[in-house]
Parts: structure tokens; sequence; C-alpha cells
């Protein structure tokens, strides 16, 4: 029976990544078709055109590129700053009104993007930060702070007290037992919350749509839709810059994976 069990468990596992990573073998197909054999019926392209992918950089999305790396990566740091230093004292002291903080936290993630848009274009007009690669990354690390502070707040109240203790013992102070004995626990939940919060920036579309304005200082996911015409879509060069755009994300995540999983199983969601 354990055999069966494992066998039916891996089978459903294999099918559910098929079913996940199925739209991604469509994509790249289809990013290296020439433009007469899109409605093809064939799913393997009969003809493969590299130069799909080529064209991306030459097309002049690659400027658009590394806007989206600077604002995913802004928008991470910013994040991490603020929550790190708030989940590590909501979880080391049990101050008044501690409990309704983390409320206020929680109740910050309820609120999305597109049902604050209009506001929030008009809060960065007034302050001048229309069209602004800042204006983009304080939005996105607002949103995905609340996010980070429950999941280290979680992670750090995991931790034992006595490790600090000890430290303090030997001599180190407040910030010299964080950094060397409470981070470096803490690692798998930081990593866990800066690649949620770097995939979350990266992937966001209609803050960046409302906030900008020139193509130089659009992210990719907005420029990508000069390839959406009014009579036609340009398949095989939308879904092209999809891909490149999706390699970023695979390596960071194929790097830190064990990292974000020793987070999420460890602490981060208890």
């Amino acid at each position: 029976m354990p055999k069966v069990k494992t066998v039916i468990v891996a089978a459903s596992a294999y099918v559910i990544a098929f079913v996940f990573l199925f739209p991604y073998l469509v994509m790249l197909l289809t990013s290296l078709r020439s433009q007469d054999s899109l409605r093809d019926v064939a799913f393997w392209p009969e003809e493969w055109v590299w130069s799909n992918l080529a064209n991306f950089w030459t097309s002049g999305l690659a400027g658009n590129l590394w806007v989206t790396l600077k604002v995913a990566g802004g928008s991470t740091i910013l994040v991490l700053l603020v929550a790190l230093p708030a989940a590590y004292y909501t979880a080391r002291h049990n101050f008044r009104g501690r409990t309704a903080f983390l409320v206020l936290v929680l109740i910050t993630q309820m609120f999305q993007p597109t049902a604050m848009v209009v506001g929030i274009y008009r809060e960065f007009f007034q302050f001048g930060l229309v069209d602004s690669i800042w204006s983009l990354i304080l939005v996105n690390g607002g949103f995905n702070l609340a996010f980070a502070v429950w999941i280290l707040n979680a992670y750090f109240a995991s931790i034992p007290r006595e490790l600090e203790e000890a430290a303090f013992i030997d001599g180190n102070g407040r910030f010299g037992a964080l950094f060397r004995i409470t981070l470096p626990l803490a690692m798998p939940g930081v990593i866990t919350a800066l690649i949620f919060t770097f995939i979350a920036a990266w992937n966001e579309f209609v803050v960046a749509l409302t906030l900008t304005t020139t193509t130089e200082n659009q992210p990719l996911t907005v420029a990508l839709n000069s390839f959406i015409g009014q009579y036609q879509v340009d398949w095989q060069n939308l879904f092209a810059g999809s891909v490149i755009a999706t390699i970023p994300v695979i390596i960071l995540f194929a790097l830190i994976e064990r990292k974000v999983v020793g987070g999420l199983t460890a602490g981060s969601i208890k």
C-alpha cells in the first residue's frame, strides 16, 4: 500500500506540474513560429524562427527590461529595509497595541492597487512623481510590505530568545546578536519575503500602466503592449518578449529555491 500511495502521489504531482507548465510550453513554441505559421494545426512549428528572440533586443525592449529590474530590485530592497526591523520588534516585544498593529498591517494587504489606482495617480501627480521609476518602487514596496512583515514576524518568533540571551552573555549587544545570530537563522524567511516581493513587483501591470507615460520609463509588462495593435496582434514577438521576461525570475528562483522552501516550512507559515 505505501508503494501504491507513493505512485499515486507522484503521478498526481506530475499531472499538476504539466497543467501549470503547459501554457509556458505553448508560449515558447509560439515565440519560435513565423507570422505565417501562427494558425497552423501542428503543435510543433515546422520552421523554428529564432530571430524572434533576437528581435527583442533590437526592438528597444531591453531598456524596458532594465527598468523592470530596477523597479523590482528597488521595491525588494525597500521592503526588506522596513519589514526587517518592524517584524523583529513585534516578534520580540509585547508592547501595548502590538496585536492592533499587526492586524492593521494585515488589513493593508486586503487593498489592491487596482482599486486605488485613481487615488495613487492623483497623489503622485501632486508630488510630481508621475512617469518616474521612484513612484513604481514606492507603490510596489508599499503593497508588498504587509506580506513581508507577517512572514518575517512569524519566523523571528519561531527563533528561541535564549539564543540571543546567550549572545548577550558572550559580550554581544542587541545589534551584534541580531546580525550574528538571529538574521543568519532567519535567512530562509528573509529569502522567502525577498522572492515573493520581487516576483510581485516584477509582474505588476496596472499601476505601472497608469503612472508611466513615456516608453523609456515603462516596465516590460507595459512595454509588451506595443505588440498589440488595433486590428492584429504580433503574437510571436509578444510571446518572445514574455519568454525573455520570465527567464530572470526563473534563474532567481532556481538559485534560492531551497531557501524559499525552508522559509515556508520551517517558520514562515506558523
